[in-house]
């Protein structure tokens, strides 16, 4: 036996983790001994979620609490209710993002810009600020802040999107370095392309599919139980000296 990967009595906060991605890394908490509050806009999507993780693992260590994450008095209000459900918090994950235009940068509009940049940037800095003083109490914590690969290159398609997710590793490299004296860690995931419905529009366009299958030597595209591990690995005792980085779970596409 060993407790390299328990989290027995850590409280874990997530966005964007009514499905897809969240969902697989809250259930992946939760098997481990985490307390999880997961966080969307549509309650109805949560309380589902919720349900099931708590039947899986037997316990009712899950709790849906909705929040739009481009709104900081809602994700104040998300951060109160998490720590009066389970306490200070310990491990936060920030994955909720959008991507409202897909197309050349020359076409986006300046509305569609300005959401990108603060749903997946913005609202990112505020909900650290706003945990960082519980794991301070707590005498440390791991911060996780969804990223992607699309950060490593240019995109046609993608470009204000991808821009976000550089930026979000700006962004986990300068708060690693002012946090960890107080021994919070923070680092980034970076997923390819998931079957997801938020990537729908990738994975369902063979053209994409393709090039995506071609470059990637596992020849296939991620599934989102395949982010849970690296969830748990970053939130335990086994990521104890990780700080700062960004780890790709992408098949070996970028390599």
């Amino acid at each position: 036996m060993t407790n390299l990967f328990d989290l027995t009595g850590k409280t874990c906060l997530l966005t964007g983790a009514s499905k897809g991605i969240g969902k697989s890394m809250a259930i992946a908490l939760a098997q481990h001994g985490g307390t999880v509050i997961i966080s969307s806009r549509k309650i109805d999507v949560l309380k589902k979620t919720a349900e099931e993780i708590n039947e899986t693992i037997g316990e009712e260590r899950v709790f849906p609490v909705a929040a739009n994450a481009g709104r900081k008095d809602e994700l104040e209000n998300l951060v109160n209710a998490a720590r009066q459900l389970s306490g200070k918090i310990d491990v936060l994950i920030c994955n909720a993002g959008v991507n409202p235009h897909y197309g050349p940068m020359s076409d986006i509009s300046d509305e569609a810009y300005d959401k990108t940049m603060a749903t997946n940037v913005k609202s990112n800095h505020w909900l650290c600020q706003m945990v960082a003083p519980d794991m301070v109490d707590r005498g440390g914590g791991s911060i996780m802040i969804t990223s992607s690969v699309g950060a490593f290159e240019p995109s046609l398609n993608l470009g204000t999107y991808d821009i976000s997710k550089l930026a979000v590793i700006g962004l986990v490299r300068n708060l690693a370095a002012e946090y960890g004296p107080q021994k919070i860690r923070v680092n980034a995931i970076c997923p390819a392309i998931i079957k997801t419905d938020f990537a729908r529009a990738l994975w369902e366009n063979p053209e994409i599919l393709k090039s995506a299958l071609t470059g990637t030597p596992q020849n296939r595209i991620g599934e989102p139980d395949e982010l849970g591990g690296a969830a748990v690995f970053l939130a335990s005792a086994a990521g104890s000296y990780v700080n700062g980085h960004t780890i790709v779970v992408d098949g070996g596409t970028t390599v």
